[in-house]
């Protein structure tokens, strides 16, 4: 039968926050991640919802947030953008999300600029519109009025980002 030699911490919101400075700011921990400190704490301690209050604590750590590495792709190189010669050459494109419903039910905001006039339309769209619902708006709405752009500029959002957005 295993024993356990653990502390049960009562639900005290100073005595917490206390154990986990001492866990987390103490010299030979050298500034332990979430999962480290949680390792170290549950051999010793126990309270209801530990592993909660120790994310919570790591990502409130000002040193933490400032040298943690990201594990994601890299987005790549910044690339300037041409400078724009002519109106309705280049455009940029983004979504203004969670708005409140019309009575067609769109919750959304497309968003499309002309970058040299800053000319902008705004084409209310439902938050499920897939890629080619969004093209043929686009066609409807912006190619009728200014022809096709030479180049449009987004922010790497799933839906421009597609197949058959690139195909368009």
């Amino acid at each position: 039968m295993k024993s356990f030699s653990r502390l049960c911490v009562l639900n005290i919101t100073a005595l917490k926050k206390k154990l986990l400075k001492e866990a987390h700011n103490s010299t030979f921990a050298a500034h332990p991640k979430g999962r480290q400190m949680y390792h170290d704490l549950k051999a010793h301690y126990w309270w209801n919802e530990i592993k909660r209050d120790i994310a919570d604590f790591v990502a409130w750590c000002f040193t933490y947030q400032r040298v943690k590495l990201e594990h994601k792709k890299p987005r790549g190189l910044l690339q300037p953008l041409p400078i724009p010669v002519w109106k309705c050459e280049h455009l940029t494109i983004d979504f203004v999300l969670r708005m409140p419903k019309t009575t067609k039910q769109h919750g959304s905001v497309w968003v499309i600029v002309d970058r040299m006039t800053k000319a902008a339309h705004f084409l209310a769209i439902k938050t499920t519109f897939i890629s080619k619902q969004l093209a043929d708006l686009y066609i409807k709405e912006i190619v009728r009025l200014h022809f096709m752009p030479l180049n449009i500029v987004s922010d790497r959002d799933t839906k421009f980002i597609s197949r058959f957005w690139h195909g368009f």
